[in-house]
């Protein structure tokens, strides 16, 4: 499961409401980073059949069979300070994660 709070909610509808057409956001987790895994975000328009789907906070978000057991029980928020606003992820399966707080190794 990939939860939402209102403040990524929010701030991922007002992205989206500037694309041209219609579409939802997508999580996934690839190689790289300084920690070995990253996040991605992005707003796509295809499923594939082994996505898993989510409705959250009125929206849809699309998590690839790769990236599941990676962003299982992951938390998105948003927040703003003086340094500028950016997303957070609470992840409870990572063990460690760079500064930047998108890249992250995974327990065990």
């Amino acid at each position: 499961m990939v939860r939402l709070s209102t403040s990524a909610a929010n701030e991922i509808q007002r992205l989206k409401s500037k694309q041209q057409q219609d579409v939802f956001f997508r999580l996934k987790v690839e190689a790289g980073g300084c920690s070995s895994l990253i996040y991605e975000m992005a707003f796509d328009t295809e499923i594939a059949p082994s996505d898993r789907i989510y409705e959250c906070c009125g929206l849809t978000v699309v998590v690839d069979a790769q990236s599941l057991d990676y962003v299982n029980n992951l938390l998105l928020d948003y927040s703003e300070d003086l340094m500028g606003g950016g997303f957070r992820f609470h992840n409870p399966n990572a063990s460690s994660t760079c500064s930047c707080g998108i890249s992250f190794a995974l327990n065990g």
